[in-house]
């Protein structure tokens, strides 16, 4: 693939949009975070995590932060994937140390707790704080809005927090398959209205986070991650002409090749255990790449680290790539760790490689 000039100042909405470039946009997932001294000054102020993410004073500062240290090319919204649950009325509370605690719904009576009719409502300081985020950005720097999807949603909402063996919410799919389609019909619809929101306020792009997508088998992954996708993918596009997508489905392993085909995505995240050669010929050709460095060798840094990002960057950079983390960012992270693959990815040139 040659490399191409955008119109577009911003090299994220470029690469979404079919262009290779010499050096590829950056963004970290979870770079707004624990890892950086003055996300814990600001934590600490706010209270609560969900206190922190419905201040869009506090959760626009947050979002900046690594932007001031790094330079990343595109901001993401500082907020969580269980902001839907909570926002259509589920019980939700974040303990320390031990992750999001929600009030389980094992059933489709369970569903009867949840109102769309309050989603807005409620979400709307998150929809203040990506309003204040766009304001703040410069003209290279694009806007990520962002929401977890259906399937890795409802795994939180129907195993009350987070699992290992996915049982209560396989049960609930495979004993009440109506009922179950009934939830992600409902998350279905929320997602596209949060999602919307979200574009209207300002961002200038969303991803879709599957965290769990890889537990299902290969039929399941086309009823509970690929199908809900594509219908939140359409109805975005049909709103909002031009705003790419980009889908996460993590631990997809062979069924990305049908989420790529399928699920109308403009761009594909990659987790770390998905061959970088194998993607720029299997999926490169037909959207971005974004990823995949393992989380691990950002906290190791040194020669280990420069290795394989410079690896990504030979074997991905010469098409549509977008260079990322395979998850978010670990707290241990050292912050200079990220300065130095800031500089590499800033260093590196296709162009120059043929």
């Amino acid at each position: 693939m040659t490399l191409t000039t955008s119109p577009s100042p911003k090299k994220m909405l470029a690469a979404l949009a079919g262009h290779a470039q010499e050096t590829p946009p950056f963004w970290l997932m979870r770079q707004a975070g624990r890892y950086l001294p003055e996300y814990r000054e600001v934590r600490a102020r706010a209270g609560g995590f969900l206190d922190l993410c419905m201040n869009p004073e506090l959760a626009c500062e947050v979002t900046l932060q690594p932007l001031r240290r790094y330079g990343m090319d595109a901001a993401i919204l500082f907020s969580d994937i269980l902001i839907v649950p909570w926002a259509l009325g589920q019980g939700l509370r974040f303990a320390e140390g031990e992750g999001p605690q929600l009030d389980a719904i094992r059933d489709q009576q369970g569903l009867t707790k949840l109102d769309l009719d309050s989603l807005h409502g409620r979400a709307a300081p998150v929809y203040e704080t990506v309003s204040r985020i766009r304001a703040a950005l410069d003209d290279r720097t694009a806007l990520i809005g962002f929401a977890g999807s259906p399937w890795t949603v409802a795994c939180y909402m129907v195993e009350g927090a987070g699992s290992k063996e996915y049982a209560h919410v396989k049960r609930f799919a495979y004993t009440d398959p109506a009922g179950f389609d009934r939830l992600i019909d409902i998350l279905v619809t929320a997602t596209i209205e949060y999602l919307s929101m979200q574009i209207k306020a300002g961002a200038e792009l969303v991803q879709l986070f599957d965290s769990w997508a890889g537990v299902l088998s290969a039929d399941d992954f086309q009823r509970f991650v690929v199908a809900p996708t594509r219908r939140i993918t359409a109805a975005l596009k049909e709103r909002h002409p031009g705003i790419p997508v980009i889908g996460f489905p993590r631990l997809a392993g062979l069924n990305l090749q049908s989420y790529v085909d399928q699920a109308g995505i403009d761009g594909v995240s990659l987790d770390p255990g998905v061959p970088a050669a194998w993607a720029a010929t299997n999926l490169q050709g037909r959207v971005a790449v974004q990823g995949n460095l393992d989380p691990v060798l950002l906290i190791a840094g040194g020669e280990a680290m420069d290795r394989a990002v410079l690896s990504l960057l030979e074997t991905l950079g010469k098409g549509p790539f977008i260079f990322n983390l395979g998850h978010g960012i670990i707290k241990e992270t050292p912050p200079e760790n990220v300065s130095r693959l800031a500089g590499l990815i800033r260093d590196w040139r296709a162009a120059t490689r043929g």
